[in-house]
């Protein structure tokens, strides 16, 4: 018997706004002067800032924005995580590599990413057996789903990805009644348990993130029976906001706060506005202040009818900048330069995004003086650098529209 969609896990999701706001007046300056003295990344950034000005979200909008770039460019030998953690590295539990790359770091310890808010949303709980297919390599995501279980007492089957057959066979013999992972990986193993005649009808709620949950994928997880919610997080934050049963935009996580502002600029925009997500987490291991994601949404007014009451935002909107995620996996303009320095062939590239059925597609479409191309070269290198397989496509020189776009998603998302 597995908990009831859409379960509270603690006191904090239904804190009334008088009493978050006074906690976040508390906790704001103590984490501001925090990361001001504790590390070298903010030490500088935060050095005319007094910690006790800052007690709210507007407050907030004070402060400069921190931007992958800054991750990155802050990394050095010995340093690898920028100088935005209060500790050495020799003193983290776990360190992570993102597309970059960017190094996070991470705990066994607890909830770190605090994603147990939402599998107890989703009805996850101590009777469950999970299939985690989030990824293992490299990335966090495989251990944002492993301790959020942990946290509820559920268990854990951690799979990864691929393998759809063995995974399918696994979930029937196992008796899984959950899955976490990508959106669209558990209709690979729904579609591959029925070909081999599994009875895979105990899966009966599936957490999902790292790419978009179309409608009509998530109708057709409904038609079996399976309550599909999504989060939003990163690796750098952890959870940002997560679904209710109600459905109703996604309820912003009690570890973060969130901001709506104009991209480019870091001031907010009106509620209802669609503008650029920026976080600011109150773990204190890790402590990113004004982060800003690159995705685009807005506030959603009112509180869920589920009795959470912390901020909604819409569904995702799209990215401030050409970055896209593709089969769970962020592809950034910066890495289409590094794919086309690797080859002196290749003029320029371009990589179209989209959709066939209810899976991701990538085109990759190199420009070359006489339209042709090594393609078992590139294709390998188009593995290496993305991470993820696309389809080759070579033209001659001038073959590529002249509108300055490296990445192109043509993908078509939920208004909500």
């Amino acid at each position: 018997m597995t908990t009831a969609a859409g379960s509270i896990l603690d006191p904090l999701e239904t804190r009334t706004p008088d009493q978050r706001a006074a906690d976040l007046a508390h906790d704001l300056p103590e984490l501001i002067a925090h990361a001001k003295t504790r590390t070298v990344a903010y030490r500088e950034s935060l050095r005319e800032i007094e910690p006790a000005s800052i007690t709210s979200r507007e407050a907030l909008a004070e402060l400069p924005v921190t931007r992958k770039s800054d991750l990155i460019s802050g990394q050095r030998p010995g340093q690898p995580l920028g100088g935005f953690s209060p500790r050495p590295t020799n003193r983290l539990e776990l360190v992570f590599q993102s597309p970059g790359p960017i190094y996070e770091p991470g705990s066994r310890t607890g909830d770190w990413w605090r994603i147990g808010r939402f599998l107890r949303a989703c009805g996850i709980g101590p009777d469950d057996i999970v299939l985690n297919c989030m990824s293992y390599h490299l990335t966090p995501a495989g251990m944002m789903i492993e301790s959020a279980a942990a946290k509820i007492g559920a268990t854990v089957v951690p799979a990864g990805t691929g393998q759809s057959e063995l995974q399918a066979r696994a979930a029937a013999c196992i008796g899984v009644t959950a899955y976490a992972g990508t959106p669209d990986f558990l209709k690979v193993i729904l579609e591959t348990g029925d070909a081999l005649g599994l009875d895979l009808s105990g899966i009966r709620r599936a957490a999902v993130g790292g790419g978009a949950l179309f409608p009509s994928l998530r109708d057709a997880y409904a038609e079996r029976g399976i309550l599909c919610l999504q989060f939003y997080g990163t690796a750098d934050l952890g959870n940002v906001a997560y679904e209710s049963p109600a459905m109703e935009g996604l309820i912003v996580d009690e570890g973060v706060v969130v901001e709506i502002v104009t991209p480019g600029t870091g001031q907010p925009v009106a509620d209802g506005d669609v503008g650029e997500v920026v976080v600011t987490t109150l773990n204190r291991d890790y402590p990113l202040i004004r982060f800003a994601t690159g995705d685009l949404s807005s506030v959603l007014p009112g509180m869920s009818p589920c009795g959470r009451t912390n901020m909604r935002i819409t569904g995702w909107k799209g990215r401030a900048d050409q970055t896209a995620k593709v089969r769970g996996m962020f592809i950034r303009p910066e890495q289409v330069a590094q794919f086309v320095d690797r080859h002196p062939d290749v003029i320029r590239a371009r990589l179209e995004i989209g959709r066939s059925g209810e899976q991701d597609t990538l085109d990759v479409r190199v420009e070359t003086a006489d339209g042709t191309v090594d393609e078992s070269a590139v294709s390998e290198s188009v593995r290496q650098i993305f991470r993820v397989r696309g389809r080759i496509r070579a033209h001659a020189r001038g073959g590529l529209p002249n509108d300055g776009k490296v990445i192109d998603d043509r993908r078509r998302y939920d208004d909500g």
